[in-house]
């Protein structure tokens, strides 16, 4: 044991940097579920040394715990209780049906009210709960006007992925570099909800075009989706009120965190425990997505070992060397790699290891040279999760539920619309990083 700790510790780099490039393959083949990949990686870095798993003064530096970034843990499980208990309330299916009779059954209006409904709740609800919220909603409404339901998750799942790039708490890449860069809640909304609205409404308006030809019913049923019951939909009044009160408190939190410098998590955890004083712990805690949790918890620790190496580290130094320490070739280099990378990997693992590098750039250039380029990764890694059927959990979520109900989406059909939404996000995206923090 003593000779293979001599040879990783003097190959750490490499053998870290490794382990972590075979989990993303593992992770981008699919046939091995992603927890159990990040889990065995964890295991190989611990196994090997890479990090301590003994906490001592000698090794304090190097416990794998300390990797792990609990602010993105707490938050996440505790953002998961909540919105699990508002939807078991029936409070976003209710929502849902008001705005589908508020459109009169016409398809169009259908499509946009449906697409700016996913992407506002995704801005406040992680995106696969969102898109298993509206998703029955669609198909109802799609068999109602006698409609091919397809276009309506493409352009739902689209929506969900913009509209959770506007806030901290849409996406789970946001989650990382909020932590990673220190960002509040407010940040997210002042840097990026300008420009994810234009990037939304563009999307919109040019899927409404491209799905013209079919999105056509007749008179007499389009009245019947006017005609939609929603008076039983609120299955808990007391539940849809306490929950909504909750939900809406937390929100308010994250939003005055500026104010009162409350952590976000914190926020959450208060507002989950809450309700968790109502609820039977037990149960509800089997609806939590353990899955993901573990698999952040997996993807810190492999992480970790690189970045202990000081591969992270090498990495900064080599993007600031290429770029020649230009700012605006940094951020077009992060911005568009991240795009194009987080549609053929899971976004959440590439954020996870560019938000440490970004944070090594920072140490090195200072704040005000980094700034933007947090911005970057962000629009690039949420944004980029639309070019493919794998490229974000929710894309997933859809096609397999929609492939399920007989209505196949096959990944050259999703990429014909993913694609071209993802360029058009790309270059506002561009636009908008150079006119608001690039041009002195």
């Amino acid at each position: 044991m003593e000779s293979l700790h001599e040879i990783v510790q003097q190959n750490a780099v490499m053998i870290s940097a490794i382990i972590l490039i075979v989990a993303y393959v593992f992770i981008a083949w699919e046939k091995i579920s992603k927890v159990t990949v990040a889990l065995l990686g964890a295991c190989a870095t611990l196994f090997l040394g890479l990090l301590s798993s003994n906490k001592t003064p000698e090794t304090l530096g190097e416990y794998f715990i300390n990797f792990i970034d609990f602010n993105v843990i707490f938050l996440l499980v505790s953002m998961m209780i909540i919105v699990h208990i508002c939807a078991r309330s029936g409070m976003f299916k209710w929502m849902a049906n008001e705005i589908l009779k508020l459109t009169k059954g016409k398809p169009k209006l259908v499509l946009c009210a449906l697409a700016l409904f996913t992407a506002i709740a995704s801005a406040f609800l992680d995106n696969v709960t969102t898109v298993i919220l509206v998703m029955p909603i669609t198909f109802v409404a799609c068999k109602k006007l006698d409609l091919d339901p397809i276009p309506f998750l493409i352009t739902e799942v689209l929506c969900s992925n913009i509209g959770g790039t506007a806030t901290l708490i849409g996406d789970p890449p946001n989650i990382i570099i909020g932590s990673a860069a220190g960002f509040s809640f407010m940040d997210f909304v002042k840097e990026l909800t300008g420009i994810v609205a234009i990037i939304l409404f563009a999307t919109i308006g040019i899927l409404i075009f491209l799905f013209r030809k079919q999105l056509k019913s007749t008179p007499e049923k389009m009245e019947m989706v006017t005609k939609i019951d929603n008076s039983r939909t609120i299955l808990h009044k007391g539940l849809a009120i306490r929950s909504g009160i909750v939900l809406a408190l937390v929100i308010l939190g994250f939003m005055t965190h500026d104010l009162t410098h409350i952590p976000t998590y914190l926020i959450a955890m208060i507002g989950a425990s809450v309700l968790l004083a109502f609820e039977k712990p037990a149960k509800l805690l089997m609806n939590v997505e353990w899955n993901t949790i573990f698999f952040f918890i997996g993807l810190f620790i492999i992480i970790g070992g690189l970045e202990a190496a000081g591969g992270i580290d090498l990495m900064a130094k080599w993007l600031l060397k290429v770029t020649e320490g230009s700012q605006a070739a940094t951020a077009m280099i992060i911005l568009w790699a991240s795009g194009i990378l987080s549609g053929i990997i899971d976004n959440i693992p590439y954020t996870a290891t560019m938000a440490p590098m970004l944070a090594t750039i920072q140490s090195i250039e200072g704040a005000e040279y980094t700034h933007p380029l947090w911005w970057c990764l962000s629009l690039g890694a949420c944004l980029g999760g639309n070019m493919t059927i794998i490229g974000a959990a929710a894309n997933v979520i859809v096609s397999e539920t929609a492939h399920k109900k007989g209505y196949a989406i096959s990944f050259v059909r999703f990429l014909k619309y993913g694609l071209s939404i993802t360029m058009l996000a790309l270059l506002l995206s561009t636009a908008y990083i150079y006119v608001r923090f690039l041009i002195h």
